[in-house]
């Protein structure tokens, strides 16, 4: 399709952000709609060791990583329409089989399939934003996104717990389903294509090896995808715990979805900050200071921990506060970090895509499942953990803001 139809058929920007953020959002509610249903699958599934539930989390999150991998060149050789058919395709097969399983490993598996799936939304969208916009405008419009996308993380919790009310913990993978349809209608009949067949990448072995080294070889996309690693191993390694940390540990497990509505309203407090200023102050500098500010507030809060010294009346609103910190620290990086890792590599915008959201999920799963598994009551083990990504992440990105200039994508590049 010639660049100029595409111009012309460009949805209006709202909708544009509205679509994308909900698309984006397939991944947030896999997980978040779940958390509920977790107390109930490791009553019936796993009895005898209940932190193994968590590993709904983390099988979903390990196929995503490895879908990402080949959803964004699947994009760049077909076209992001077809990519994202094939990734809602994929996803409602792990959806409906879930549905039907009752023991662990299987669900394990059908879970594993839903996150293979769930990359395509999740690459092909991003891939769509670079195809449209650049830069810090990019940045910007990044930011919107996930302003808007905060409102699914936020309720799903409540939904999840709604379904799980009319048919058990099964009936979650039924509002699985019915998302990733409605998904699939809006951006199929609304959103053109915005990769034309000339500017497509066949999916040959050699030319995918060649990009793929091409991708690897940029210090820059390096930096960013390290640094994503580690913000969002230590915010899955909260999500993961989160249930247990709200239900068990500090006595809320009945009102855990209105509370984690709460956190995640206050933390989009971060990405309504980033896209104000992101412009002025820039890309590296939102990030380092966000990190910056979270190795004080995990230091403190570990304080609390460590000496005892908060009365009983403050320990929960300590720790909500701290969790909060975590996940705006999300919304003031992950968006500026995607940027960051683009800039440059228009022409491989989908295989930059699918190489740094990979290696940063699947490092995110090996950062977090451990730190799932060593719940012990406290959330000592996910304050740890987050204080020391944080404080690798900072370090990291005084080297990005030494890192030279992506060089720019030829005018021909798609």
């Amino acid at each position: 399709m010639p660049h100029s139809t595409q111009a012309a058929r460009r949805l209006p920007q709202g909708e544009l952000i509205a679509m994308l953020a909900f698309l984006f959002a397939t991944v947030a509610f896999s997980i978040d709609a779940m958390l509920p249903a977790l107390p109930q699958i490791a009553t019936e599934l796993t009895p005898d060791d209940v932190n193994r539930a968590q590993l709904i989390l983390t099988s979903f999150v390990a196929g995503m990583g490895v879908g990402t991998l080949f959803a964004g060149p699947i994009s760049d050789a077909l076209g992001r329409k077809r990519a994202m058919g094939i990734g809602f395709s994929v996803y409602l097969v792990g959806a409906i089989a879930a549905l039907f399983v009752n023991s662990l490993t299987p669900l394990l598996v059908a879970r594993f399939v839903q996150g293979l799936g769930a990359a395509g939304p999740r690459i092909v969208g991003t891939a769509l934003v670079r195809d449209l916009y650049q830069g810090r405008e990019m940045a910007r419009i990044t930011s919107f996104i996930m302003t808007v996308f905060m409102i699914v993380p936020a309720l799903a919790p409540s939904i999840g717990q709604g379904f799980i009310w009319l048919g058990g913990w099964h009936a979650v993978f039924g509002g699985f389903v019915l998302f990733a349809l409605i998904g699939w209608l809006w951006f199929s009949l609304r959103q053109a294509e915005t990769l034309p067949p000339e500017a497509r990448r066949p999916l040959r072995p050699r030319a995918l090896a060649q990009g793929a080294r091409e991708v690897l070889s940029d210090r820059q996309v390096l930096l960013c995808t390290l640094v994503m690693s580690l913000g969002f191993g230590q915010m899955f390694a909260l999500l993961s715990s989160a249930q247990q940390l709200f239900g068990e540990t500090y006595g809320k497990g009945a009102q855990f979805p209105l509370w984690f509505a709460a956190l995640a309203l206050l933390a989009a407090s971060g990405t309504v900050f980033n896209a104000r200023l992101v412009m002025r102050l820039g890309m590296r500098r939102i990030a380092r200071g966000a990190y910056a500010m979270q190795v004080g507030m995990s230091g403190l809060f570990l304080l609390t921990l460590w000496t005892g010294v908060l009365p009983e009346g403050l320990r929960f609103p300590a720790f909500f506060l701290w969790a909060v910190s975590v996940f705006t620290m999300a919304g003031l990086t992950f968006g500026n970090l995607n940027a960051l890792a683009m800039q440059g590599m228009g022409h491989l915008a989908g295989m930059t895509a699918s190489v740094t959201a990979s290696v940063s999920t699947l490092a995110a799963v090996l950062i977090a499942a451990p730190v799932g598994l060593a719940y012990d009551g406290t959330a000592e083990p996910v304050a740890v953990a987050t204080l020391v990504c944080s404080a690798l992440a900072w370090v990291i990105m005084h080297w990005l803001s030494g890192a030279p200039p992506a060089p720019r994508a030829p005018a021909s590049a798609g």
